[in-house]
Order: C-alpha cells, then sequence, then structure tokens
C-alpha cells in the first residue's frame, strides 16, 4: 500500500496530462516514500485518456479511472478517493494551475497531525467569506481543488453536485483539524478554462445545503417542526380568536374576517406540512445511516500496470 496517493480529474486537458504527470512523478519521487497517482478521466471527449492510458502502459503507480461520461468534478474526485489506496490523500486539478512542488508543504503538514491542509488565493474573496460563515470554518479559499487529507477523514465523507468545495466544512464537521497554507496561483498556459458564472448558481445552492447539513442533518424535524409548530400555533390562536368573537359578540366573523379566517386555515395546515416533512426527513436520515452508499458515477474501465516484473495490463471494465 502506497503512504501517498494523488487524486486527479481530468476533462479534456489532452494539452496538460503528459506535463502535469512528469511534474508529480518528479516531485513525488523527490518525497521518498511510496506513492501512487490517481488519474480519473471525466468523459474526456479529446485525446486526455488515450495519453492516460499511455501513461499508464508504462507506470505501476499510475492508476486510470476511465468514467463512462461527463459526471463532474465533484464525482470525479469521489471515484479517485474511492480508488485511492494511500494513507494521505491529495488532490488537485488537472489544468497545471496547480504548482505540484507545493505538494511537499502540505504532506508536511500532514505528518504534523493536522487531517486537511489548504490552498490558494481565490479571486472571490466575498463568496468565500459567506461559505466560512455559513459553515463555521475560518479559511480563505473554498473553491480550490488542491487539498490534501488523511484517508480515513476522505472516506467518510460523502460527494456529490459541487460538495468537493465544502470537503473542509464536512471533515470539520467529522471531527478533523482544519488548517490552511499559502501557495502560488499559477496561471493557466494551455487549454481552456472550464469554470464559468453558470458555476455560481449551483455553488450558491449547494451553500445552501451545506448549512442545513451541517446542522440540522441528524435531526431534521428539529428544522422544519420548529417551523410547523409556530405556523400551527399562530394559526390556531387567530382561529380561537375569531371563534370567541363569533361565541361572544355575534358577530359575523366570515363577512368581517373572511381573510383572516383563511390566514389561519393556511398557517394550521403550512404547520402540519412542515412538520410532516420533519417527520420524512427523520426517515431519512434512518435510511442514510442504514442503506449502502451509491457511488454518484459510473466507471467504464480501470487500467494500471501489474507490476515491474510483470509488464502486462490490467484492465476492470
Amino acid at each position: 500500500m502506497p503512504k501517498y496517493s494523488v487524486v486527479v480529474p481530468f476533462h479534456n486537458e489532452e494539452e496538460n496530462v503528459t506535463a502535469l504527470y512528469d511534474q508529480l512523478k518528479a516531485v513525488m519521487e523527490q518525497v521518498g516514500d511510496s506513492f501512487e497517482l490517481v488519474l480519473v478521466d471525466d468523459g474526456s471527449s479529446d485525446r486526455s485518456y488515450k495519453l492516460l492510458e499511455e501513461i499508464a502502459a508504462v507506470d505501476s503507480r499510475v492508476l486510470v479511472v476511465k468514467l463512462r461520461r461527463n459526471f463532474g468534478q465533484t464525482s470525479a474526485l469521489a471515484a479517485g478517493f474511492d480508488h485511492a489506496q494511500g494513507e494521505y490523500i491529495l488532490a488537485m486539478d488537472g489544468d497545471l494551475q496547480h504548482d505540484p512542488s507545493e505538494i511537499p508543504g502540505f504532506l508536511e503538514k500532514l505528518e504534523e497531525g493536522v487531517d486537511n491542509a489548504i490552498m490558494r488565493k481565490f479571486p472571490s474573496r466575498c463568496a468565500n467569506w459567506l461559505m466560512a460563515k455559513l459553515s463555521g470554518v475560518d479559511i480563505h479559499d473554498f473553491g480550490t481543488t488542491f487539498k490534501a487529507y488523511r484517508r480515513e477523514v476522505i472516506h467518510n465523507i460523502p460527494l456529490y453536485g459541487e460538495m468537493h468545495r465544502f470537503i473542509p466544512a464536512l471533515a470539520s464537521w467529522y471531527g478533523a483539524s482544519i488548517c490552511e497554507i499559502p501557495i502560488k496561483n499559477v496561471v493557466r498556459e494551455r487549454g481552456k478554462s472550464h469554470y464559468g458564472i453558470s458555476r455560481t448558481f449551483r455553488v450558491f445552492f449547494d451553500l445552501l445545503t451545506i448549512r442545513f447539513l451541517l446542522k440540522y442533518m441528524s435531526r431534521p424535524l428539529h428544522f422544519f417542526g420548529a417551523f410547523g409548530a409556530l405556523s400551527i400555533f399562530f394559526g390556531g390562536t387567530l382561529s380561537i380568536i375569531l371563534a370567541g368573537l363569533k361565541l361572544f359578540t355575534h358577530q359575523d366573523v366570515m363577512d368581517q374576517h373572511g381573510p383572516l379566517i383563511v390566514v389561519a386555515g393556511i398557517l394550521i395546515l403550512a404547520g402540519i406540512q412542515m412538520l410532516a416533512i420533519g417527520l420524512l426527513g427523520e426517515l431519512q436520515v434512518r435510511h442514510y445511516h442504514t442503506a449502502s452508499h451509491r457511488a454518484p458515477y459510473a466507471i467504464d474501465r480501470l487500467v494500471r500496470l501489474r507490476a515491474p516484473e510483470e509488464p502486462s495490463m490490467l484492465r476492470d471494465e
């Protein structure tokens, strides 16, 4: 079993695959401990997978995970994490915007007993400030993929959607220690960026999700039940007041206070629905803790050279 695993997702990065592999191999060989490179092809339509397969054919330390289609960065990382065997797992992008020479700094932090070390500067300071406040984890860059983890930490974290950027918050919830180290921001020289304004909206909704998960993941009824109980209380109070007016003052409540009757009814019904949602959430939590984990990706094949003494390709299809 290798000591370190470096997980790199690729999507249409044919211009960067070979260069990144050469840099990663040089840096990890200088580190001196055993390592593996888990290179994930996230449904590339260019020559990325072909190049990855050629690399795996000559280096037994390389495992290529080919996904059946483009599942997205989070799912690609999840596939890499699931197949990584190292005691320490480091993740980075495949576009050469993360400098492999920074890796020894991450590994040094991990050796000091810190469970997650991060990151680089990110232009969207407002977004990171908001993420830090909502998640309760005081770090400066949630967006970068360049992170390092202990194996036991990352394997406890379910990944889907755009959740890879919230791994520090989820890891903290599981009891991991979080720290960050400064790294250089390398400008992309080749290839086309996959980031755009459309991703901002997905991140915003994921941010709301992560806030809910961190606070109410194991007790959803506390969230929905509180709103439901308040709604029923105010609706019931309003109904009692209107009933009192009808009984003791003989007012024509329907004519004089018709809108209030409707409001009271809506509040009571909404409260009952919120309580029901909370109970359903509790059932889902129970299901989450008992059901088998489903992967957010589908693998087409795994490619790894068997061993130096047996130079044949291993494929799982």
